[in-house]
């Protein structure tokens, strides 16, 4: 069974090392969210496909190894998906406790939302529903 190189998640594409960790970790911003935090480091060098993910989830967030993997496996599908748009940098996600007890879905969306609070994802959006009433422009 192979699968399409689009949804492969290769070696050049995590953060693997105790090294790049440390790289990653060192002079990096941080952003929080619910059920996360966002460690990243950009990279001023733009290559194509240059983003590169890694996790933290610890046994402090559940002790049972399939919950922890079920975080792991959302996270890196949620970053096949978006590797794409991403720009260049290593991102290190380190989960919540809050995170075991949320459906995947959440876990999804707190992701886009860190990813794009960090801007590595454009933002989405952020008007409302309601519609502006037109104005008299015309008149000059």
């Amino acid at each position: 069974m192979t699968s399409s190189p689009d949804l492969r998640f290769p070696k050049s594409a995590r953060v693997r090392t105790r090294a790049d960790y440390a790289c990653a970790f060192d002079a990096a911003r941080r952003v929080h969210g619910a059920h996360f935090q966002l460690v990243f480091k950009t990279d001023p060098t733009p290559a194509p496909g240059a983003a590169r993910l890694g996790l933290a989830v610890s046994r402090k967030v559940d002790k049972r190894a399939v919950q922890r993997n079920r975080i792991r496996r959302v996270l890196k599908e949620a970053f096949r998906a978006a590797h794409a748009q991403l720009g260049p940098g290593s991102y290190v996600f380190v989960a919540k406790p809050s995170a075991r007890a949320v459906e995947n879905a959440a876990l999804r969306h707190d992701f886009l939302r860190l990813m794009q609070r960090a801007g590595a994802l454009p933002s989405t959006s952020t008007q409302g529903t309601m519609q502006r009433p037109p104005t008299n422009d015309d008149s000059a």
